[in-house]
């Protein structure tokens, strides 16, 4: 199954790149999701990060990047995708 397909809350996250450079290197656990954004957490607090426009490296597989366009969907939306 496709990372783009599966759960995301949990996964170890990097924002690899953004159209607010300061969330660049931006290293976290994904706490929530929304359509448009993933709440990371690092060191105790959370930032969001607004999909579109950012891309993301997830650690798992050896590390996967995802374009933030690719998961811009609700989270129940894009998980009915994989069956």
């Amino acid at each position: 199954m496709s990372i783009r397909k599966g759960e995301l809350i949990g996964l170890h996250v990097e924002v690899i790149g953004a159209t607010d450079p300061s969330q660049t290197g931006l290293r976290g656990r994904v706490v929530d999701e929304t359509m448009k954004t993933l709440i990371i957490e690092k060191e105790g607090k959370e930032k969001m990060v607004q999909k579109k426009g950012a891309l993301f490296r997830f650690d798992i597989r050896g590390g996967i990047e995802v374009h933030g366009e690719d998961i811009l969907f609700r989270p129940e939306e894009r998980i009915k995708r994989a069956r």
